[in-house]
């Protein structure tokens, strides 16, 4: 590689936004590492990381369904608030309209922690989920996005602004990963082929029984 002059992608360990101080439990680890879901909006998995350009630091926030590992809320900005990630699950929740019961799954980063966060959770009836602090493998879905979406655009070139890359974000999420890649996890499915099939058979499953 170094004769032919190429350099590899590494998926980079970081630490992302500041954690809370271990002062007790926020929410329980109603997960406990299964990342699986039978059905949409049963397990929803979220976090935050950043990505350099020149103008300085960008913020990507998002909400992933764990039945499709789709993404389903997303939001983007300059600095790494609670109301950067309450926009990401307002809209999944717009996206999704859930019912009640679906459990919320993050880390404890400080954005996650606040009370506004927390209120948001409420008000649409969701539940809390936690895993220790610290632990990457707690919210492993949710870093392997990240860790996806980093070798597959945020480290293939060099960012002028932070409006080019989140227009490569958007582009990114809507148009491709959501659409078009396909997952082995999902049978060689992208995250759509995906729920349309289970929803067809569901579909299938009621003309049945009526």
């Amino acid at each position: 590689m170094r004769l032919a002059g190429i350099a590899g992608i590494s998926r980079r360990k970081y630490s992302g936004p500041p954690r809370r101080k271990e002062t007790g439990p926020v929410a329980p680890d109603l997960v406990q590492r299964q990342f699986v879901a039978d059905r949409p909006n049963k397990l929803w998995v979220a976090d935050i990381t950043q990505h350099k350009t020149a103008e300085g630091w960008l913020y990507i926030s998002v909400v992933i369904d764990v039945f499709a590992r789709r993404v389903i809320g997303w939001s983007m900005g300059e600095r790494a608030t609670a109301a950067l990630v309450v926009e990401a699950l307002n809209m999944a929740v717009w996206n999704r309209n859930p019912q009640s019961g679906l459990i919320h799954h993050s880390d404890h980063g400080t954005q996650y922690t606040s009370l506004l966060f927390g209120h948001t959770l409420r008000k649409a009836d969701i539940l809390g989920s936690m895993g220790s602090i610290g632990d990457a493998y707690d919210n492993a879905l949710a870093e392997s996005f990240f860790a996806t979406l980093e070798t597959e655009l945020l480290e293939r070139k060099d960012w002028a602004t932070r409006r080019q890359l989140s227009s490569a974000v958007f582009e990114y999420i809507e148009v491709f990963y959501n659409r078009r890649r396909l997952h082995s996890a999902l049978g060689y499915l992208s995250p759509d082929e995906f729920e349309r099939e289970w929803q067809s058979q569901q579909e299938s499953k009621s003309e049945l029984v009526a």
